[in-house]
């Protein structure tokens, strides 16, 4: 998620079939199924008590009380589903923008920054400092790019396998990708708001002579929004590592393929 983590992955998955058994009978007859009365007897009882069950669940149906008890008692719908809103149609530059002023909207905009600000656009200076605009809160714009600055000095690059002004070697590719598994409101008003996003993240750099493979990584990041009058837009950002999950037992696929994934399929606008 924060370039020290480097992390990241692609994976494949792969189907296990397996054969039947041999014959355990060694290939003679095998015994023929029982048809006697004693079957008859099983079925007839089984209808007889479905009959019974069915009448009993219907008793008192017409209890109008009931059944708004019942219904009142039924859960109500998970607060973390989605809401089937749809994403905003605005941008600036390429970063989504023009959230709605609600929880909902403060959400969809803290899962798209965390796209935005993790992602490979940020190793270059100018366009890192192009995103951080984009979504910080002016106040805190000056502060921001000099914490990210700081993050992406020309060591840490070097140490990824870049070249010190962000550049990607010949012959490989640069993995730096967020992708939000959920949302959660901690703290909302009208004018500010703190949301945390779940990720999983692709970091590292794809190509035959890397040191830096791609990995995968989970953590959760922190905002704290504020509404501007016409958008939500960034205080101030924490991260912490996790929750994670266990990594499963797909093979791990090859550089090429992984870059080749990364160049053909895009990102997402996500919305809460």
């Amino acid at each position: 998620m924060s370039p020290g983590d480097e992390q990241g992955y692609t994976e494949t998955g792969h189907t296990r079939t397996r054969l039947p058994d041999p014959d355990p009978y060694g290939g003679a007859p095998r015994r023929p199924h029982r048809s006697s009365s004693r079957s008859l007897v099983t079925v007839v009882g089984v209808v007889v008590l479905l009959i019974a069950a069915i009448a009993f669940a219907n008793r008192g149906g017409g209890s109008g009380g009931d059944d708004a008890s019942t219904k009142n008692d039924q859960p109500k719908a998970a607060t973390t589903a989605a809401s089937g809103t749809r994403p905003v149609e605005t941008k600036t530059g390429n970063i989504p923008s023009g959230f709605p002023h609600t929880d909902q909207g403060a959400q969809s905009a803290a899962a798209n920054y965390a796209v935005v600000l993790w992602s490979d656009g940020m190793v270059n200076a100018a366009s890192r400092h192009s995103i951080i605009e984009a979504v910080t809160d002016p106040s805190a714009v000056s502060r921001m790019q000099a914490v990210f600055d700081a993050n992406y000095s020309s060591d840490f690059l070097k140490n990824i396998g870049l070249n010190p002004d962000g550049s990607v070697p010949k012959s490989a590719t640069f993995v730096d990708r967020t992708l939000p598994v959920g949302t959660k409101t901690t703290s909302y008003s009208s004018d500010t708001a703190t949301v945390e996003v779940w990720c999983n993240t692709l970091f590292g750099l794809a190509g035959e002579s890397s040191n830096n493979p791609v990995t995968s990584g989970w953590s959760t990041v922190t905002f704290n929004l504020k509404w501007n009058g016409t958008d939500w837009k960034v205080l101030e950002t924490s991260q912490r590592t996790g929750p994670t999950p266990i990594t499963g037992d797909n093979p791990v696929s090859g550089a090429d393929e992984i870059g080749k994934a990364v160049k053909e399929f895009g990102g997402f606008t996500y919305a809460r």
